[in-house]
């Protein structure tokens, strides 16, 4: 029969866990806080998280840029349509690895997988090469095509665990209907495969929106940046002239869709995890 715990190491897992979570959490706290607070009271010390007086007079001076507004639309535009198109192709390719035969299947995978032990500041010199030839510089396709590409090997990895889950007696069933091959894929596998679907995507729109390097490297034109170099430019290049408050609620800003979308996915976040990733 399974003792419970003693009442005192109940309490200091609590006490540990909330003290975690509040190391976790108080940063994203100070840059709200400072975010609502005059650029002559930033960076007080001791550190204050509730704004005296606060002011919202630093969203009103980003959002009057323009600046900000319009790389978060650049941002959003291109994470969006990194994760449709990296979903589609991700998900075909799981899909075939996982129910059909062909030569070489398991060397092919696993030469895709190579792709995730390779550190993507390794792949700046190379890519920069390869998109001069393509013509995709200083373009927001550019940034699309090599987001996806970078986002096939991780999603295709998780989402083949998942139809590989899947039993393959509904495919024959499908099959003897006169289902095809793309019907079972479009109506069987990926309606199943929901809690891979959304940790495939929260990954791949987190990492298209937070990304810096590869914007950085082929983004000249000002109108086409992304919202990370804009919040980079808003800083500065010297600490003494940066304006924390409008860097903070810009940085505020960035992080709304991150929230909205983990907060719609994040109910098949932790199956999709301890589930897809771990078969096959």
């Amino acid at each position: 029969m399974r003792t419970s715990l003693p009442r005192a190491v109940v309490v200091a897992r609590h006490v540990l866990l909330l003290a975690g979570a509040f190391v976790m959490v108080a940063p994203f706290l100070y840059m709200v806080s400072i975010s609502f607070t005059e650029n002559s009271y930033v960076l007080t010390t001791p550190p204050q998280f509730i704004p005296d007086p606060p002011t919202t007079a630093n969203y009103e001076r980003v959002l009057a840029m323009g600046t900000i507004p319009r790389a978060f639309l650049t941002s959003l535009g291109v994470a969006s349509v990194t994760t449709v198109v990296s979903l589609l192709v991700s998900s075909m390719t799981a899909y075939a690895f996982a129910r059909f035969t062909f030569p070489a299947k398991e060397l092919l995978f696993r030469v895709l997988l190579v792709g995730l032990m390779i550190p993507a500041v390794m792949l700046l010199v190379p890519q920069f090469i390869l998109a001069k030839h393509l013509g995709l510089l200083d373009s927001h396709l550019g940034l699309v095509v090599f987001y996806v590409a970078g986002s096939l090997a991780l999603n295709t990895f998780l989402l083949r665990g998942f139809f590989e889950s899947i039993p393959a007696e509904l495919d024959q069933a499908m099959q003897v209907d006169g289902a095809n091959a793309w019907t079972r894929y479009w109506r069987l596998a990926l309606p199943l495969a929901r809690p891979g679907l959304a940790t495939a995507t929260i990954f791949t729109f987190f990492g298209a929106w937070d990304e810096f390097a590869w914007a950085l490297t082929i983004l000249n034109d000002p109108d086409l940046q992304t919202l990370p170099i804009a919040i980079r430019l808003l800083a500065g290049q010297g600490n003494n002239a940066v304006q924390w408050g409008l860097v903070f609620a810009a940085s505020a800003i960035a992080i709304v869709p991150v929230i909205v979308v983990f907060l719609l996915f994040q109910r098949h976040f932790v199956q999709g995890l301890t589930s897809g990733a771990v078969k096959g």
